[in-house]
Formats: C-alpha cells, sequence, structure tokens
C-alpha cells in the first residue's frame, strides 16, 4: 500500500526551495527559478503587464502576491503607484528590502492564504497557485475578490488538460499529473465581469504553456 505524504506547512516548503536551491540559481543568493529569469517567459510578460498598466490614466496600487526574488517586480514599480510585493519567506524578503528600492515599494512577509492581503486596484499572482493545495488556492480565491483587477499567470499543459488536480504545497506543481490551475473552473468558480488571455507562451520540448490571464472582476 503507497504511504501517503505528509505535507509540511507551505512557509517550510519554501524555505526549503530556497535554501537548497530547488529552482536553481547562484549558491550566494535567493533564486526564483527560469521562470522569473529566463527571457523567453519573462520578457513578453514584462511587455504585456507594462502595456495594461499604462492603459490607465492615474497609475494604480498593485499588489505582487509572491514576488519571490523580484527579478520581474522590478520592472514595473515605476508604473504603480503604490507597488506592494508580498512572500511567505522571511529571509526572502529582508534581502528584496535591502536590495530594491523605491518611495512607492513596499515589501511584506504574509502567507496569502492565511494572512489578510494589503489593498489594491491589481493583484499580480505570478505562478504561485500552481504550487499551493487546493484548499489554499480556494482560501486565496476569496481573497482576490476584493480587487478589480487579477493578472494570474500559471505553468499548464499544452492543450486539453484536466483542471485542479489536488496536490501537496511546495515545488513541484500540478503539471506531472497532466493538470494546471484553471481559477473558472471547480472547485473554485471563480466569478469574474470579464476574463482575457494576455500572453501565452509555449516551451520548448513540450514543457507546457505559461499561460497569462487578465480577469476584470465584477
Amino acid at each position: 500500500m503507497k504511504k501517503s505524504k505528509t505535507p509540511w506547512p507551505t512557509k517550510d516548503a519554501m524555505e526549503q526551495v530556497y535554501q537548497n536551491k530547488l529552482w536553481g540559481g547562484p549558491e550566494s543568493d535567493f533564486y526564483s527559478g527560469v521562470g522569473s529569469h529566463s527571457p523567453e517567459i519573462v520578457d513578453p510578460y514584462i511587455d504585456a503587464v507594462k502595456s495594461f498598466l499604462k492603459s490607465f490614466g492615474e497609475p494604480i496600487v498593485v499588489c505582487d502576491l509572491g514576488c519571490g526574488d523580484f527579478n520581474v517586480g522590478k520592472e514595473l514599480v515605476s508604473l504603480s503607484k503604490k507597488y506592494i510585493a508580498v512572500d511567505i519567506v522571511p529571509d526572502l524578503i529582508a534581502r528584496n528590502r535591502e536590495k530594491y528600492k523605491g518611495e512607492n515599494l513596499d515589501f511584506r512577509c504574509l502567507d496569502i492564504a492565511k494572512d489578510d492581503l494589503p489593498a489594491g486596484d491589481c493583484a499580480i499572482v505570478r505562478q504561485v497557485l500552481q504550487h499551493l493545495s487546493n484548499p489554499e488556492v480556494q482560501s486565496i480565491v476569496e481573497k482576490l475578490r476584493t480587487f478589480r483587477y487579477v493578472i494570474l499567470t500559471e505553468h499548464v499543459p499544452e492543450g486539453a488538460f484536466t483542471p485542479n488536480k489536488e496536490i501537496i504545497s511546495g515545488q513541484g506543481i500540478r503539471l506531472k499529473k497532466q493538470s494546471g490551475v484553471d481559477l473558472m473552473a471547480p472547485p473554485f468558480n471563480f466569478e469574474v465581469k470579464e476574463e482575457r488571455c494576455l500572453l501565452s507562451v509555449n516551451l520548448t520540448g513540450g514543457k507546457g504553456v505559461i499561460e497569462t490571464k487578465l480577469y476584470h472582476l465584477l
């Protein structure tokens, strides 16, 4: 009989990811993986989100929920009225505070599944939910309803797939189960005014798709 895995607390799992360099990177620093550093993924994403942020007459307040090593977020701060960058790993947030400065930039250490989220106009959730269990995703979805806009990026299989298969929170994602997060599908059933695909990047070697969606909430 196959033994079921006992899940670690998400904070502990994510701390281990960075401490043991499970997503690669230099030994001397935090590294959020190729999804935050590969030009084929990062460059078109930054262009798409910048275009969205520039579409407003006045800059808006952005909450980056799961900011990681901030290699991507640093490119968006100047287009925001206020940029609140959140992550669950205390040492990572401390490092980001030292490395990145800005009058409109605020780093906070929070567990977005358990803690109250900062107030803002737009939530950015980039390749975060794919690492979390369904109960944690559900908790976050309820809180996302307070924003006017949500920009969600997920790594999903290419073509048709069964959405939202359960996983244990941590380093891995649903791709190995031929699944991915789809907030519009059960059990999440996210209600929005409009859903738009901002960007879709097909990875080489049949490694799936990095899909970015813009949700305009009710």
